[in-house]
């Protein structure tokens, strides 16, 4: 064969822009074949069951009416939840889960464009592939189909799931689009900072930063005014989902701005590719001083300079969620009201020690349930360095494996506690600040915060045991993650038998603030974290790198 010859499929390929769109978009799919199902059913049936939940706790149209009542009247609900449009069944899980959903079907779909565009340069294999026949825009075309795919599947599930438990099909439809289209939108703007950043930790942290924005917008908006219907509330696409208002006479004209905005993402996305080169980006990361600090001279220094960005964000969000937590537990009472059920769900996940302590306790528990995220992902970065062929130039000088994977250790294990101070200090001085006392409430609140902490580290071994022992199957701590947070948020309200609810190392932590304090839940838990890190670092010792 002539060299003409050969480079001819190249150049019919280069001619043809979308050129093997089909069979990437099929690769796409066989790399997501668990990761999609994983997000659509978890996602769809927690959205679709929510119904089921409000039935049992709201039994009466005087009971719903009551809860919608008294989360419109108070800014900092609405702020956290979003307005009730309507006290129905259907109306409560529009209120509960449009903007939530929302978010995670962002979150969703923006990991998925990014998995397959700017990650698939950086790593190099689309380089490869594009030495096929392989278009210029056909890389990203996949990818968001990919997206689409995923995002259409979530709708129907959701509008099926709740229209089959008999909720208005109307209603239904409105939400799973809602939810749908949401994620659809971020999926373009996924693609945009896939374009202008030169990593994938960066194009995720540039679509988060952009979704943290729209919820922000949304939240504000919703706090000054009870109808949503304030500009930034309208600036947010999470506050469309909501105002698209299922369940309380459907604005279906809110539809036209998602497909509005998403064509424009997406145009502006195909423009950007169009304009740079295979591996580039729009904004190139930033030289280096000619000589490195004294602080890089070692393997500690290094992992600082790869996960501060990551802790000072999470500091960040927890202080933010902390403040916003401490703002609304004095009025803990008012939102359960004389609910009984209500209250019965706060005590089994809080403690029997006072309503607005319970409220503080499930808090504190929730704080160290999402620190559980930060400590994986951290944990998990050992092995992006590995597969990445970023370990094995350190690990060839004089740095043991130990050592090295000791360095991301630190960061994860003391970076949880620092999360988690944080978090409890603003937990503190939010509630302390409502009832006039922070100094007297300081210590009883952060004391709480810094308790979940053993059960956060037993989670982060777990982690690097499955990193040390079956690092092929590193993505399965996720789906470990995701049930102990099931476990501990939906598991109280849906009452989980005893022994599924031991299964979350959370449900042995004694329940603070609280009178009574007990050594032996924090001595078990802390030994068997470092059990299962030493096994987790034995077996790291003695298997291949990469």
């Amino acid at each position: 064969m002539t060299a003409a010859a050969a480079a001819a499929p190249l150049r019919r390929g280069g001619s043809r822009p979308l050129a093997g769109t089909g069979t990437l978009l099929r690769l796409a799919l066989r790399r997501d074949r668990l990761l999609i199902p994983a997000w659509v059913l978890t996602l769809g049936l927690a959205v679709a069951s929510t119904g089921s939940a409000f039935e049992t706790l709201y039994g009466t149209a005087a009971e719903r009416a009551g809860l919608a009542a008294s989360m419109n009247a108070n800014s900092s609900l609405r702020a956290l939840y979003g307005p009730v449009f309507s006290d129905s069944v259907g109306g409560l899980v529009a209120w509960r889960m449009a903007g939530l959903g929302a978010v995670l079907a962002a979150v969703m779909s923006l990991l998925i464009v990014v998995r397959h565009t700017r990650e698939e340069e950086e790593t190099g294999r689309q380089e490869l592939l594009s030495a096929a026949v392989v278009g210029r825009r056909a890389p990203l075309t996949a990818a968001l189909l990919a997206a689409l795919i995923a995002d259409a599947g979530l709708a129907v599930l959701i509008a099926a799931g709740l229209a089959g438990s008999g909720r208005p099909a109307a209603g239904s439809l409105a939400l799973g689009v809602a939810v749908g289209a949401t994620g659809l939108l971020f999926a373009g703007l996924a693609a945009i900072a896939a374009q202008l950043t030169e990593s994938a930790r960066m194009a995720k942290g540039l679509t988060g930063a952009v979704l943290g924005l729209a919820f922000a917008l949304r939240a504000a908006g919703d706090a000054a005014d009870a109808t949503a219907t304030s500009l930034p509330t309208w600036l947010s696409p999470v506050g469309w989902a909501q105002n698209l208002r299922p369940y309380a006479g459907e604005r279906w004209w809110v539809l036209l701005l998602f497909p509005a905005a998403t064509a424009l993402a997406v145009s502006a996305a195909y423009a950007l590719t169009a304009r740079r080169d295979l591996g580039m980006s729009f904004l190139p990361a930033r030289p280096g001083p000619a000589r490195a600090p004294a602080s890089l001279s070692g393997p500690f220094g290094l992992a600082w300079r790869l996960q501060r960005a990551t802790l000072f964000s999470w500091t960040a969000g927890f202080v933010f969620a902390g403040g916003i937590f401490g703002g609304i537990a004095k009025g803990a009472a008012d939102m359960v009201g004389g609910n009984e059920r209500t209250r019965a769900i706060f005590e089994r996940m809080g403690g029997q020690q006072g309503l607005t302590d319970a409220f503080l306790a499930t808090m504190t528990g929730l704080l160290g349930m999402v620190a559980a995220i930060y400590a994986a992902g951290s944990v998990l970065r050992l092995r992006g360095e590995e597969t990445g062929n970023r370990a094995e130039p350190v690990l060839a000088g004089a740095v043991g494996r130990l050592r090295w994977a000791g360095s991301h250790l630190a960061i994860a294990y003391l970076g949880t506690a620092v999360i988690m101070t944080a978090g409890g200090l603003a937990l503190a001085v939010g509630y302390g600040s409502t009832v006039h006392d922070i100094t007297g409430q300081l210590g009883p609140v952060l004391g709480a915060a810094l308790a979940q902490v053993p059960a956060v580290w037993t989670l982060t071994s777990l982690a690097v045991l499955v990193f040390g022992l079956l690092p092929r199957a590193a993505g399965a701590v996720w789906a470990l993650i995701g049930g102990v947070l099931a476990i501990g948020w939906i598991g109280p309200a849906l009452k989980f038998p005893q022994w599924a609810m031991d299964l979350s190392p959370f449900s042995h932590l004694p329940k603070l603030p609280g009178p009574t304090v007990t050594a032996a839940p924090f001595g078990w838990l802390l030994a068997l974290s470092a059990l299962l890190a030493a096994a987790g670092l034995t077996a790291f010792r003695r298997r291949d790198i990469g």
